[in-house]
């Protein structure tokens, strides 16, 4: 008789979200799946633990968006989880573990030399993170207990085939059988995508007349030769992958810094090489995403969530109504944001409140969210409005600004960044780390709804030029490029024009109307669209034809309860299984700061004791005269035949 075949699941994707699944898996095996065998098969063109993301082979001058003090990837008490707690180090405390002899890596002398000068206030390069992480992969499958075999496969997984009841088969590249398998998790980070019409538009219209336009990219993966040295390059984009671009084409074209990035009060000065293009840089908002804060907090922590928590999603998830983002979402995360900034005001800076707490927080919560109610009540109780919390303030900072001369529109966008750097860094404006604190308790409660309805990401973007932006560091070497003539601001409302008559790009903003820049080159400084029209992951657009569905934003839908996959029908796929930014259950983040709940370590801890059981249900030998149970092939063959 032939040996049942050992049960196993393909992992498509060894990054940090398929790194941080498998650690879940190695939590709760000793629960739900002890001493029994277990074949996990790992997919990935690249290492485990960094992926493609995260990996060593980029530049040193890459930073991470936060401090090592801000990064890990374990759980801890904070996170709600089914499955143990299993507590590790947070980067900076790994790079003291390396210091100190009490953990091994295997990177290069220059990379071990950023390590043992890494502290908790550090910005680490990306290659710091990429070695942390196959660190903790490395001690990941050492946790893994007896029976349970890790296999890599360096190389992309194509489609995945197979009935909902049976087995599943994974094709690779470059290999004609394909893996058999239980299940399948698919935890495939950024993504690849195709042009749209106005990209593919673009494109064409440089190669008639001879321009450079790169599209949307990752920036680490760009090919910025073409951009040559004194001419002008307009950049439509002014998020963290323009913070990419400046540093690639400044410091890393031979430039340098004099003066102290780190210093609060420090004016850096610029001393270029001569090989820098000159940026023209432009958005909607016209303005970079906001410094990271450079401070702790100290007291009392805003109690949230307070007004978007399980109440409200329970009551959201069981509406008789189609959602509607903006008429049932949005005014509670305003709510729960302003919830959160006064709570703060009100306990650390009680001088710029009139009356007590309890009585604003009582009558904040009878008031309607974003009604002109809630807003009387915040006016009455704090005088100065520059303490008020003015979420579209934030978010168009130059509405309706015009300036008289591009010379003075760069003088403004510097008055501005600069602050905003102050600002960032200044206790006293506290209430803003509340915010920040809100913004993550909203996350963690969005990612329940599962689709959010935010058709064009803009609760997405808001989120990350607020809660998302650069390291105070990259903002001062931006003032001191703008300050070298480096860096020219476009403004807000920046357009872009292709002159098919001149053969040039032209760009211009609104704040100085009628004035214009004209460059041979333009780059797209964001990511691709990577939704089921365009992207360019064969796997996925298999997943998209087999019937796996996906949401008006573009986002594979999953259950937002275990991550399984959600087919067009509705019906969630028994053998399947998503997690990552791609899925309508995406959170900010693979890894997370210590003790802020981690949301994509509850759902790796979900899917994984979801697939713990299926396979310990699968394994356990079905008694005489029963049926075969979950994991009957519905007339499958052997993996022989599958294979065929």
């Amino acid at each position: 008789m032939t040996p049942a075949p050992t049960p196993s699941v393909v992992v498509i994707g060894a990054g940090p979200r398929g790194t941080g699944f498998l650690e879940r898996i190695a939590a709760s095996a000793p629960e739900l799946y002890d001493g029994l065998p277990l074949d996990i098969h790992l997919v990935d063109p690249h290492a485990p633990g960094g992926g493609r993301i995260w990996r060593t082979d980029q530049s040193p001058l890459l930073w991470m968006n936060s401090m090592a003090e801000d990064v890990t990837m374990y759980t801890d008490d904070s996170v709600p989880l089914a499955g143990p707690v299993r507590e590790g180090p947070a980067l900076h405390e790994w790079a003291r573990a390396v210091r100190e002899g009490r953990a091994h890596t295997s990177a290069d002398p220059a990379l071990r030399a950023e390590i043992a000068a890494l502290t908790g206030q550090s910005f680490p390069s990306r290659r710091v993170q990429s070695a942390y992480l196959s660190w903790m992969y490395e001690q990941t499958v050492a946790a893994l207990p007896p029976g349970t075999t890790v296999h890599e496969h360096r190389t992309r997984a194509l489609r995945v085939s197979g009935p909902r009841g049976g087995r599943q088969r994974v094709w690779l590249e470059g290999r004609t059988e394909p893996l058999i398998a239980d299940l399948v998790v698919f935890t495939i980070g950024h993504l690849d995508g195709e042009p749209d019409a106005e990209q593919v538009e673009l494109q064409d219209f440089a190669q008639r007349h001879g321009l450079v336009h790169l599209p949307p990219d990752f920036t680490a993966d760009s090919d910025l030769s073409a951009l040559r040295a004194g001419e002008p390059v307009i950049v439509r984009g002014f998020g963290l992958a323009f913070v990419d671009l400046m540093v690639l084409l400044t410091e890393g074209r031979g430039g340098r810094y004099s003066g102290d990035a780190d210093r609060d009060d420090g004016e850096l000065v610029y001393h270029p090489s001569g090989r820098e293009p000159v940026l023209h840089v432009g958005s909607r908002r016209g303005v970079p995403y906001h410094s990271k804060l450079g401070y702790g907090l100290d007291g009392e922590r805003p109690p949230l969530p307070r007004f978007l928590g399980p109440e409200q999603i329970g009551a959201l998830t069981g509406a008789a109504h189609p959602l509607d983002f903006r008429r049932d979402i949005r005014p509670l995360i305003d709510k729960e944001l302003g919830y959160a900034h006064y709570h703060r005001l009100f306990t650390a800076h009680p001088e710029r409140t009139r009356g007590g707490w309890s009585d604003f927080e009582k009558r904040y919560a009878d008031a309607a969210p974003g009604s002109p109610e809630l807003r009387g009540v915040a006016a009455e109780a704090v005088p100065d409005p520059a303490d008020r919390l003015d979420l579209e303030a934030l978010d168009r900072p130059l509405e309706g600004l015009r300036f008289s001369s591009s010379d003075a529109l760069q003088d403004g966008l510097r008055d501005y960044i600069q602050a905003d750097l102050a600002r960032r860094h200044d206790p006293s404006h506290s209430a803003d780390l509340a915010v920040f604190l809100g913004l993550l308790s909203v996350y963690g409660q969005l990612i329940r709804l599962g689709d959010l309805g935010d058709t064009g990401g803009e609760w997405h973007g808001f989120f990350s030029y607020l809660a998302s932006g650069p390291p105070g560091p990259r903002l001062r070497q931006l003032l001191a490029l703008s300050r070298a003539g480096v860096v020219r601001f476009l403004g807000a409302g920046t357009t872009v024009e292709a002159d098919e008559r001149n053969g040039i790009f032209r760009a211009g903003g609104a704040g100085v109307p009628g004035e214009h820049v004209e460059a041979r080159a333009l780059v797209e400084a964001r990511l691709p669209d990577a939704s089921p029209a365009r992207t360019r992951s064969p796997l996925l657009r298999a997943l998209y034809e087999e019937g796996a569905a996906a949401v008006s934003n573009g986002l594979v839908r999953v259950d937002p309860g275990d991550a399984r996959l959600v087919e067009s029908d509705g019906r969630p796929h028994p053998r399947r299984f998503a997690l990552g930014p791609y899925t309508t259950a995406r959170s900010s983040g693979a890894f997370t700061r210590p003790r802020t709940g981690g949301p994509a370590f509850r759902q790796n801890d979900a899917a994984a004791r979801t697939v713990l059981t299926f396979l310990r249900d699968l394994s356990a030998p079905a008694p005489v005269g029963a049926d075969a149970g979950p994991g009957a092939d519905a007339g499958l063959g052997t993996d022989a035949e599958l294979s065929a």
